[in-house]
This record gives C-alpha cells, sequence and structure tokens, in this order.
C-alpha cells in the first residue's frame, strides 16, 4: 500500500479561494476590507522572503495591505510606539512582527504589546489562553493550518489516538490543545513525545494520526509507524543542494520508507507549509469581521 498525498498546496487554494469571495462580501455589504501590517525589523533574508510572501497573498486576496520595513537599528521603543499605532487604526485588523527580531530588541515584550484583537499569529497569552479553554477567536497559523489539512482530507479525529512528536510552544503544545476540544475536527485522545520520552516507537505506533515537528530530518522512520496511519510532517530541513542550485529539503519524516505504510501522508515540501500563510489570511478576515460586528 503507497499512501495518498495529502497535498497542501491545494487545500491551501482552495481556501483561498472561499476566502477571496468573503472578503469581496465584506466590501460590498459592509465596505471593510481586511487589514493587515506586516512588520520587518533588519534585513534577514529569510524573513524578507516570507514577508514578501505574506503581502502578496493579503493582495491577491483584496485585502488592504501595508509593509512596514524598518531599519535593523529600530530600537524596542520605537518598534513598541509603531505597534501602538496600528493597535489604535481602525482600518488594521492584523498586525504581524516578522521574527526573529535583533537581538536588543524584547520579542516577548514586542508579541505582548499587539492588541489581542489584532493578534492573527494567535501568539498573544490571551489568545493562547482562549486556544486552551476552546473559545478561540485566532488559532496559531501552522496548528490551524494542519486540523484544516485533517478535516479536507477527510480524516475521522473524533476518538483518534493522535500522537504528536515536539512540543514548541509554535506547533507542539497549540496542535495538542486544538485537537483536545470537544469539538468538530477534533475530540482526540492525544499524546506528545519529546526528547525525555524514553521510548518514543512505542507511542508513535499507537498513532492513528501522528503529527511530526521534532526539527531532525527523518527521525520518524517505517518501524516507528502504525500500518494505515495518516501522518503529517511539520519539518522542514535543508540537506544539500540540487545540481540546478536549489536547496534540497526533506521533513522529519523518512517520507520513502514511510509512504509505503500510511494510510495519508503529506509531502514537504508542498504539505503543511503552503497552509501557514493561509491560515494567517484566514484569521486577518475574521478579526475583520470581529471588529465590523459582523462575528
Amino acid at each position: 500500500m503507497t499512501a495518498k498525498l495529502i497535498s497542501g498546496s491545494e487545500i491551501a487554494r482552495q481556501i483561498r479561494e472561499e476566502l477571496k469571495e468573503e472578503t469581496a462580501r465584506l466590501k460590498e455589504k459592509y465596505n471593510v476590507a481586511p487589514g493587515l501590517v506586516t512588520i520587518l525589523v533588519g534585513q534577514n533574508p529569510a524573513s524578507m522572503s516570507y514577508v514578501t510572501a505574506k503581502q502578496k497573498t493579503s493582495k491577491e486576496l483584496g485585502f488592504h495591505s501595508i509593509q512596514e520595513n524598518q531599519p535593523e537599528t529600530m530600537t524596542e521603543g520605537e518598534l513598541l510606539a509603531l505597534i501602538d499605532r496600528y493597535n489604535r487604526d481602525s482600518q488594521i485588523h492584523g498586525i504581524l512582527v516578522q521574527l526573529p527580531l535583533p537581538k536588543h530588541i524584547n520579542e516577548t515584550k514586542v508579541l505582548y504589546a499587539i492588541d489581542p484583537k489584532k493578534d492573527v499569529d494567535g501568539f498573544h497569552p490571551v489568545n493562547v489562553g482562549k486556544m486552551v479553554i476552546g473559545e478561540a477567536d485566532y488559532l496559531p497559523c501552522t496548528p490551524a493550518g494542519i486540523q484544516q489539512l485533517l478535516i479536507r482530507s477527510g480524516v475521522k479525529t473524533d476518538g483518534a489516538e493522535v500522537v504528536i512528536v515536539g512540543r514548541s510552544n509554535i506547533v507542539g503544545k497549540p496542535i495538542a490543545n486544538i485537537l483536545l476540544q470537544k469539538q468538530r475536527g477534533a475530540n482526540a485522545t492525544v499524546t506528545i513525545c519529546h526528547t525525555g520520552t524514553k521510548d518514543m516507537a512505542f507511542h508513535t505506533r499507537r498513532a492513528d494520526i501522528l503529527i511530526v515537528a521534532a526539527g531532525k530530518p527523518k527521525a520518524i522512520t517505517a518501524d516507528m509507524v502504525q500500518e494505515g496511519a495518516v501522518v503529517i510532517d511539520v519539518g522542514v530541513n535543508r540537506i544539500g543542494m540540487t545540481p540546478e542550485g536549489k536547496a534540497r529539503l526533506c521533513g522529519d519524516v523518512d517520507f520513502e520508507t514511510v509512504k509505503e505504510k500510511a494510510s495519508l501522508i503529506t509531502p514537504v515540501p508542498g504539505g503543511v507549509g503552503p497552509m501557514t500563510i493561509t491560515m494567517l489570511m484566514m484569521n486577518t478576515v475574521k478579526a475583520a469581521k470581529i471588529a465590523a460586528g459582523v462575528e
């Protein structure tokens, strides 16, 4: 049996079409355009690439988009003042500060300064707390994307054994909380494995749904996976260059062997990755609706 691919690229495209229609309705009926500002401090090449992609997508969807490119020398006080300005700007519904920030700026202080109603990344403690109690306005983007991949691929989560490898604040902990909720697309029995887990394979072999965010290339091999499991690979690792000079990527799952045991599997690239920016856009549309009193 060879696993069927879960195409994050295709599912993300479908969601973006839905968001484009929703944005058009908001403009027509309520005269509201979802507003997103992305703030970049410095010229980190990866960060510049991410921000460019976010701005491109938001414009394609018809958002009111602003890109704030600030110098590496920007002070923490100046950045906090800029965030405060957009907190008070009624045309802006989502504020995203691209990480990492220069070392002289306290990232925690900056993230906490964003109005929780405009925290479309879902990282503010208010939004994290609401997620934990099942009353989230905005879910963190990568975990939310994983849940959408499962829902839109027809994967039954209700009562399923879900094993998550990795406990980061960005992926592992949030997706565990999301899938624990007594809600549609959740209601699972969740186990989290990490570097302190004594026998990881014992746990991963029990998984109906295995979500891997270990940060280590090919950490999960075929002998660690149950026959017929659904495997979601969150990892993106550079393992060299192609003859054409492009980066060679692999996930945290040994794709070639695991695909022969799994029923469904995400590829790398083209799996979880395309969902992250799309969920940021979904959160921004939701923020605009909340601000307009539509939701």
